[in-house]
C-alpha cells in the first residue's frame, strides 16, 4: 500500500512480521508502548521496528543504551504529521544481531541505509539523538538524494577531542566497562537517573530490559569504546555533511546537555549553514524522553517554516 507523499511502502507488508509489543515478553502494558513491533532481517541481523503515522517519512534513530522506546512520546504526537520509523540497532532493543556483528557505528549505519532500501523510503526527515547523529548522518551523507531534512538533537559527527569525553571513553570502554557495564548493566541502570524528571519503575525497566545478560550488553561498552576508536569513521561522516549543506536542519537541544558547552551547537550550524537552533530549558541528554511534548511542537514548527 502506499503510505504519505507518494512513497511506495509496499515491502514493509510483504518483508516484516507483525508482533503485539505484550507478546515479546518485555513485561510493559500496551500503554507504555502502544505501537505495533515489526521485524525485518537485514544483513543477516533480525531487526525490530515500528513504523506509525501517515506523510512524509521521518526516521527516529536513537542512541547508546537507548532503543526505539525512547522516541515513544514523540510518535504518539507527530504520527498525525509524519510516517514515523524509528529502529533498533543490532543487539539493542528488541534487535537481534547476526553472529559476528561487531556492534561498531560505522556497522549500524550500514544497516541503517540497507534497511531505508529495504522499505524504499525516500524525502525522509532525520531524526538523530546521541550515537544516532554519527549513524544516521553517516548515512544521509552517502545518500541525500534521499534526505529531506535533518532534527539534530544532543548528538555530534566527527571525532571527539574533548579530555572529558577521552577519558570517559577509556575507562568504561576498557575493562572496568566490562565489569560494569557487561556484569552490572550499569549504563542502562543509570539511565533513570540522568533523566529530567520522575521516572516511573516501568519505564526504567523498559530500559534494562533489552540487556539481561553479559554478552547482551556488548553493544553498549562497544559505543563507549569507540568514542576514541571510531575516528576514521567519524571523520568521514563529518566530511560528509557537505553532502546535506542545502538540506532544512533543525539543532534541538537540551539547555542542560553538556554537549552545548562543548560547542557541538556552533560547530553543526557553521557545518550546516541552514540549520537554525532551538535550546529547550530544563531538558537533558536524553531529550525525547526527557520533553517528548516540546520536542514535538518544535519539529512541527519547524517543519512549517520550510514548506
Amino acid at each position: 500500500m502506499n503510505r504519505g507523499s507518494g512513497i511506495c511502502s509496499a515491502t514493509v507488508g510483504e518483508l516484516t512480521e507483525k508482533l503485539s509489543f505484550v507478546e515479546l515478553n518485555f513485561q510493559l502494558s500496551k500503554g507504555t508502548f502502544p505501537f505495533e513491533s515489526r521485524f525485518i532481517e537485514i544483513n543477516g541481523n533480525r531487526i525490530h521496528f515500528v513504523d506509525e503515522g501517515v506523510g512524509p517519512v521521518m526516521l527516529m534513530l536513537h542512541g547508546n543504551p537507548t532503543w526505539s522506546f525512547l522516541y515513544r512520546g514523540m510518535i504518539a504526537r507527530l504520527k498525525s504529521h509524519y510516517r514515523c520509523i524509528a529502529i533498533d540497532y543490532p543487539g539493542f532493543g528488541l534487535s537481534v544481531p547476526v553472529q559476528g556483528y561487531t556492534f561498531l557505528p560505522k556497522q549500524h549505519s550500514q544497516v541503517v541505509e540497507a534497511f531505508v532500501e529495504r522499505l524504499g523510503l525516500a524525502g525522509i526527515t532525520l531524526f538523530v539523538q546521541d550515537w544516532g547523529g554519527p549513524i544516521g548522518l553517516g548515512f544521509a551523507g552517502r545518500r541525500p538524494d534521499l534526505i529531506f531534512g535533518v532534527v539534530i538533537s544532543n548528538s555530534f559527527a566527527w571525532a571527539e577531542k574533548d579530555l572529558v569525553i577521552k577519558a570517559w571513553s577509556r575507562l568504561f570502554g576498557g575493562p572496568l566497562g566490562r565489569v560494569t557495564i557487561k556484569g552490572f548493566n550499569a549504563l542502562a541502570r543509570m539511565l533513570p537517573v540522568l533523566l529530567e524528571g520522575p521516572t516511573s519503575a516501568e519505564v526504567a525497566r523498559a530500559y534494562r530490559a533489552p540487556f539481561p545478560s553479559w554478552a547482551s550488553r556488548e553493544g553498549i561498552v562497544v559505543f563507549i569504546r569507540e568514542c576514541l576508536l571510531s575516528n576514521n569513521y567519524l571523520s568521514t561522516v563529518e566530511k560528509g555533511l557537505d553532502r546535506l549543506a542545502d538540506k532544512p536542519v533543525l539543532l534541538l537541544w537540551g539547555e542542560k546537555e553538556f554537549t552545548g558547552k562543548l560547542g557541538h551547537i556552533d560547530r553543526f550550524a557553521r557545518l550546516l549553514p541552514q540549520a537554525h537552533t532551538r535550546i529547550l530549558e530544563g531538558v537533558g541528554h536524553f531529550s525525547p524522553e526527557d520533553a517528548p511534548e516540546r520536542m514535538s511542537r518544535a519539529v512541527l514548527e519547524w517543519r512549517r517554516s520550510n514548506q
